[in-house]
């Protein structure tokens, strides 16, 4: 499957300004960065711990 080219980009971007509409997007890319944040963070603490949890 290859990328979208520039048009199809143009109507993806068009597509959710018309459902989430102008003052949701920032909110929304907001969360999406915190969210994308929180899973780096998870992966790379889980990554660290490679000995077998104490009982």
């Amino acid at each position: 499957m290859s990328m979208p080219g520039p048009l199809e980009i143009v109507v993806i971007l068009m597509v959710v300004l018309l459902l989430f509409g102008a003052k949701r997007l920032p909110e929304i890319g907001r969360s999406l960065g915190e969210g994308i944040r929180e899973f780096k963070k998870a992966i790379k603490d889980g990554s660290d711990d490679k000995s077998p949890p104490k009982s």
